[in-house]
């Protein structure tokens, strides 16, 4: 698997190349702005048609948003960058959505660039949904070689907001962001500004912190250099005595899913390493795949339960809605998709 590399595609291919390549009728608004009716397949409003606004000076090669509230409803968010827009149009991750760019507009592959250069490419996170964030490397995504494990970490990062306004818009009540230590860091040092996410290993060691952007800012999710995610289940330390757990991908689906009162873990993306399927084998008898409800997504939780049919008593896949997202789910909602789940112990 070739390396894909988001920050040189976006330098490479700007977001009116891209409206200009599917011959989006929009009008200039000022001298850097798009505006019209939204071009999504997911905007299905009849009365908006001046939501969509196309910013091509903002940001790495421009970025967008579609105003109207059923449209966000729909995707779950407003708007962003060259690669998420693609995904939206094409209903596809922003990996694909990069390789289709790359073979649209010939840009050179990470691998071309790194042969070119001598050098080792980076994979940077940019996902346009959440969580959902998903490392590419030399192991076919598996992120680490067996050999390789994640070192406890000698510190605890301070000034940790743990009730800042950005918690509480991702549906997260106080008593989680505690429970989990999440919060918008304010001390110094490259996560300032930026919501961390403890990670802990099976015996609940520290071992990492993700920062996700809480602003726009790219990359949205950043790994500290080392770290390994494919040898960890999130909060697998906290629910590995309970008979059946709620299977997801990112971090606030997790979260989320366990404000409802159910144990869940996530993958921290939507592959399964062979070590997070042995973990999962080990810990859990009865195991509940929700990935989210878009067509990657229910095509990984058919992999995933496959995969685990062979080594685990019982596995069942939980399907959500079109393109809807555990995260973005209320508790009543969680509680109508998994309530079943008490009745099967």
């Amino acid at each position: 698997m070739d390396w894909v590399n988001f920050d040189e595609i976006k330098k490479a291919v700007s977001l009116q190349m891209v409206i200009e390549r599917y011959g989006i009728p929009l009008r200039r608004v000022g001298s850097d702005a798009l505006r019209g009716k939204c071009p999504l397949p997911t905007h299905n409003s009849k009365t908006s048609t001046e939501s969509f606004t196309a910013t091509l000076s903002k940001g790495v090669g421009g970025a967008w948003a579609c105003q109207s509230q059923s449209c966000i409803k729909t995707r779950g968010r407003m708007g962003g960058n060259v690669l998420d827009f693609v995904a939206a149009m094409e209903r596809c991750s922003v990996r694909d959505a990069a390789i289709r760019l790359q073979s649209w507009f010939l840009v050179p592959t990470a691998g071309q660039l790194s042969r070119q250069s001598g050098k080792e490419p980076v994979a940077e996170i940019s996902a346009g949904k959440e969580p959902k964030p998903e490392l590419i490397s030399k192991e076919n995504g598996n992120g680490a070689g067996e050999s390789e494990t994640n070192k406890p970490l000698s510190f605890t990062l301070q000034k940790v907001d743990c009730s800042h306004p950005y918690l509480k818009a991702r549906g997260l009540t106080d008593e989680t962001a505690q429970r989990f230590g999440v919060g918008v860091f304010q001390g110094k040092g490259s996560m300032h500004g930026r919501c961390v996410i403890p990670i802990h290993n099976g015996v609940g060691e520290l071992v990492a912190y993700v920062g996700r952007a809480i602003d726009g800012t790219e990359p949205r999710y950043k790994f500290p250099a080392g770290f390994h995610k494919s040898l960890e289940l999130f909060n697998l330390h906290r629910v590995k005595g309970e008979l059946s757990v709620v299977l997801v991908e990112g971090f606030v689906d997790c979260m989320k899913v366990t404000q409802a009162k159910f144990p869940s873990v996530a993958l921290m993306g939507s592959t399964m390493s062979k070590t997070q399927e042995d973990l999962l084998a080990e810990h859990f008898g009865h195991i509940v795949v929700m990935l989210d409800g878009d067509e990657a997504g229910r095509e990984a939780a058919e992999e995933i339960a496959d995969r685990l049919q062979s080594c685990v008593y019982q596995v069942h896949v939980a399907v959500l809605p079109d393109n809807v997202q555990p995260d973005q789910l209320e508790n009543d909602e969680l509680h109508r998709l998994l309530d079943w789940i008490r009745v099967t112990q």
